[in-house]
């Protein structure tokens, strides 16, 4: 790994008295970028309102406006004008960037339009996972590359999917069966997916998917275990709200307990399908009081931070940031259930393990998760691997230990732009520079 330069370190404030602030959150990526892909086959225009302004969504916004569907960003709310049909054709080419969501979900959307597409993305979205979507089309009738199992590849759409009965293994990544819900109600006979495998990880991200498809009127069947039918039919146009980003809450909730404070999240939803709202029962486990009012979630440090033993497969995008906190407990930590995570935008268990190692962490990475003992931390270089996630890990440290310098802070930017800025102001009057 090259070092980075000494611009690209970014110094991580450090709480030195108890903080009291409220944030409000930018609205959440994965609702954003599922509402933009229906709004883009719904049978009328729509509108996603207070949708996530970030580069994933940006790309995703585009992809969809390449392959037929305008989103107007001009606004707060993006305006969405659909038209992914047979009547558009010709050659195309998209940009993935490092979004899991534009490689896996673009794609079986993108099959209802003429012509070759061209996908790709950056260096690292290239050894991210793609094979069961890329499989799941080609059973179902689609033309791309034959030796394809990730981008970059080419799909030939013609108009038009059949659709059927799919088997694939999701339990590398919910994504998988989420791209192909959300185009099955535009194939003829839409879908009927059978997961064969491991158990899926991250299911609320499934639900989640469910959720917004029965929301335009979509009949979807998901009464068996891992078998999820789709009939086809019209997707309702809607303008939707997008809710606050529960997971982005992470660091910002962690902060009461490092700091020894209260921050509340203003517009906390009472019921919601996002994987963060684990957060709660996480926190609390982990020595914090909890409150949830109709203004927002309130967490308060309580003087220490309890380790804890917790199964993260379903919400595994919050375990960079219970990994950092901890590491700093008071008592040992195992988490489990989260191999998945290795294959995000970065191995985010190596990753994990060998930055916390390096400010002093004593940590183990096992197949499917770390153990985390009490230690002496210390400052350093946190690298982030160009991961918001890893991002995440390195401020919740910073919070708690002198000296945290976080390499391309920036990467927070993928669902969160402005992060460092709104970070920062938390500290006023009581942090170190």
């Amino acid at each position: 790994m090259t070092p980075p330069s000494a611009t690209d370190l970014w110094p991580a404030p450090r709480a030195t008295a108890p903080v009291d602030v409220r944030v409000s959150l930018p609205g959440s990526k994965s609702l954003t970028n599922r509402e933009l892909v229906l709004a883009a086959i719904a049978d009328g225009p729509g509108v996603v309102r207070r949708a996530l302004r970030s580069r994933d969504t940006e790309l995703m916004a585009a992809a969809l406006g390449i392959l037929g569907s305008p989103v107007d960003l001009s606004g707060d709310d993006w305006a969405v004008e659909p038209g992914i049909s047979a009547e558009v054709a010709g050659p195309v080419a998209i940009d993935c960037g490092l979004a899991g969501t534009v490689m896996r979900f673009v794609p079986p959307v993108a099959a209802l339009r003429n012509g070759a597409i061209d996908f790709d993305g950056d260096p690292h979205a290239r050894t991210r996972p793609m094979a069961e979507v890329l499989g799941a089309l080609r059973s179902l009738g689609v033309a791309i590359d034959p030796d394809a199992d990730r981008l970059p590849f080419t799909l030939t759409g013609t108009g038009m999917v059949k659709g059927g009965t799919v088997v694939i293994d999701a339990s590398t990544s919910s994504q998988f069966v989420s791209a192909l819900l959300l185009a099955a109600p535009r194939y003829e006979l839409g879908i009927d997916i059978r997961h064969d495998g491991k158990p899926v990880p991250s299911q609320p991200h499934i639900e989640m998917t469910v959720a917004c498809l029965r929301a335009r009127g979509v009949d979807v069947d998901d009464s068996e275990p891992d078998r999820w039918r789709v009939l086809p039919g019209p997707v309702a146009a809607r303008d939707v709200a997008i809710e606050p980003d529960l997971s982005n809450a992470a660091p910002f909730l962690m902060l009461a307990l490092t700091s020894g404070g209260t921050v509340t999240v203003r517009d906390w939803p009472r019921h919601t399908t996002q994987a963060g709202d684990a957060l709660r029962e996480i926190l609390a486990t982990m020595g914090a009081d909890v409150t949830l009012t109709d203004t927002g979630l309130a967490v308060t440090g309580t003087g220490g931070i309890s380790g804890i033993d917790v199964d993260l497969h379903d919400v595994g995008e919050l375990a960079p940031a219970i990994a950092a906190l901890a590491a700093l407990a008071d008592g040992p930590s195992h988490l489990r259930g989260i191999a998945h995570i290795r294959g995000h935008e970065t191995d985010r268990l190596a990753a994990l393990a060998t930055e916390l190692g390096n400010l002093g962490a004593d940590v183990s990475e096992h197949d499917d998760g770390l153990d985390l003992r009490p230690a002496a931390l210390h400052g350093g270089t946190f690298h982030t691997y160009a991961d918001h996630r890893m991002a995440h890990a390195a401020v919740v440290i910073g919070s708690g230990v002198d000296g945290v310098l976080v390499e391309d802070i920036g990467t927070t930017a993928k669902t969160f732009p402005g992060f460092e800025r709104v970070w920062s102001e938390l500290f006023a009057g009581s942090s170190t520079p």
